[in-house]
């Protein structure tokens, strides 16, 4: 029934949704704010105590988690989309572990590295994960099945995560390395926004503008050099895509696995399979869902934060089971 609602109407549905999330995100929390207290925040050049902690605090905690949101799910429906696999996302695959063990690296090595050094980092570790997965899942025939990748990627993040752990300790870094994989939105900056946001909204784009070629490359590979693709090159680009997205995720809120495996099921379920559909739909419930487990994080124990990661695990553990034990069919 879902899926034979026009598109446009699913669409601002979705975008509903996603106001309505980041409105409670902006009014819930430890801080008494009411929907006028964002209005003004918003709308004018009004100060005060409840201003000030809207616009340079929630505000870019917000936006922060509403891109990262976007990052995580988009490339979890590209990854899922070339992979063929329905286990695909960049938490389970070794991407944010290395983009972790690249920071610890960074951290310890050039310790007056500022932000944007850090974000590059990000993006070599996660290059150097994904690489070092698909490259194990592949040194045998029929490696590329989805239970070998699920393997190779929880041996290869294990083996990350512990390297970026004894950097920490060996270096005594271990705080400033655990501030960044405990997964949070805590501390986020517009100068941190400014560089973050333009990578994420890039690497949307070209998403979008491969979105049908990425349609046909999750069909059949066969099909698509049918019809004179050049797959190659496509993945290339598409991989690519996707280290900039989980490296700038990373270097924004540290490790956050899951986001990027459910959304594209849920979405899979709502649009159907054409990727010009699930990808824009992919970005909207991503960040709704960021937003939801922030203002969760924030509210259940107020004053104090539960981690988001922790939050996102809890829900997305017995999604990750369920989909194992249905084969990835259950939602698509």
């Amino acid at each position: 029934m879902m899926k034979k609602t026009p598109f446009v109407y699913k669409l601002i549905l979705g975008l509903l949704v996603l106001a309505g999330a980041f409105t409670a995100a902006m009014v819930f929390g430890a801080a008494d704010i009411s929907v006028r207290d964002v209005w003004l925040a918003l709308t004018s050049n009004s100060s005060g105590e409840k201003i000030n902690i809207i616009r340079e605090i929630r505000l870019p905690r917000e936006v922060a988690a509403i891109f990262v949101g976007i990052a995580l799910a988009v490339a979890g429906a590209i990854m899922q989309g070339i992979t063929r696999n329905p286990l695909a996302d960049p938490g389970l695959l070794g991407l944010t572990a290395g983009a972790n063990a690249a920071l610890a690296i960074t951290l310890a090595f050039i310790s007056t590295a500022n932000y944007f050094v850090m974000m590059l980092a990000c993006f070599v570790g996660a290059g150097i994960g994904s690489l070092l997965v698909f490259g194990i899942g592949a040194a045998k025939k029929g490696g590329f099945s989805p239970l070998r990748i699920v393997l190779a990627g929880t041996a290869i993040s294990t083996f990350l995560f512990a390297i970026a752990e004894g950097i920490g300790l060996m270096f005594k870094i271990s705080k400033d390395v655990s501030m960044w994989t405990a997964g949070g939105l805590i501390g986020t900056t517009w100068g941190q926004l400014g560089m973050i946001v333009p990578v994420i909204v890039i690497g949307v784009i070209v998403s979008l503008m491969l979105s049908r070629q990425l349609t046909i490359l999750s069909l059949s590979e066969e099909v698509a050099i049918g019809l004179g693709q050049k797959i190659a090159t496509i993945k290339v680009i598409l991989f690519l895509v996707i280290i900039l997205l989980a490296g700038a995720s990373v270097a924004l809120v540290g490790n956050m696995a899951f986001i990027g495996l459910m959304v594209p099921h849920i979405v899979r379920a709502i649009v159907g399979t054409d990727y010009r559909l699930i990808i824009p739909f992919s970005a909207i419930v991503g960040a709704s869902f960021m937003l939801f487990a922030d203002t969760l994080g924030r509210t259940i124990n107020a004053p104090y934060e539960t981690p988001v990661a922790a939050i996102i695990a809890i829900i997305g553990l017995p999604f990750f089971l369920m989909i194992v034990r249905k084969g990835g069919k259950s939602f698509s």
